[in-house]
């Protein structure tokens, strides 16, 4: 498994664990790697395999396990920090497919910091590192079809509709000919 994080010029994958967390910003956030004085910050949009956190105890657990698949190469989760506070205001990575050269993103953000355009420069970045670092072929990303604004973002960000899926959840892809690059 390759440390490398640096830009990915080559077709070669770069999965992690990588030999720093890598950390993202730009004049608007932060990602970089949530650590444990965050979670009390964040236990409300603690997630794991669909399921939210619901104790502080669950959180930590979840955050463990999330842990656990960066270290095992099959996930990258960032905590998205307001670069002035430093405070943790979502979160956002990949968390499938990354071995088979694809990234299922996804993303959460605490209520009170929707619609201010935290989230849209979160996945701006981790689309980049996605392509450029990790060297994705295919990124996608699931939501329900009631979730509006989630849609709307990934569509602002170049994802189109590929499927609907069981239930009430619909599958988006990036445009292969429309990608973010630096």
């Amino acid at each position: 498994m390759s440390h490398y994080a640096g830009p990915n010029t080559t077709n070669e994958m770069k999965l992690p664990p990588y030999e720093q967390y890598p950390s993202i910003s730009d004049a608007k956030i932060v990602l970089r790697q949530i650590q444990s004085f965050d979670i009390h910050d964040i236990i409300e949009i603690s997630f794991y395999n669909g399921v939210r956190a619901a104790t502080l105890e669950q959180a930590i657990e979840m955050q463990a396990k999330i842990d656990m698949d960066y270290r095992n190469g099959s996930s990258i989760h960032w905590g998205i920090a307001d670069p002035l506070t430093d405070k943790i205001v979502g979160t956002c990575g990949y968390y499938r497919g990354l071995d088979q050269g694809e990234g299922e993103l996804g993303c959460v953000l605490l209520p009170q910091y929707r619609g201010l355009g935290y989230m849209t420069s979160a996945l701006s970045s981790a689309i980049e590192f996605g392509l450029n670092t990790i060297g994705l072929k295919r990124i996608w990303a699931i939501t329900s079809q009631e979730n509006k604004k989630a849609i709307q973002l990934i569509e602002n960000l170049n994802f189109i509709k590929i499927k609907d899926l069981d239930g009430d959840e619909v599958e988006y892809e990036l445009r292969q000919d429309l990608r973010i690059t630096e």
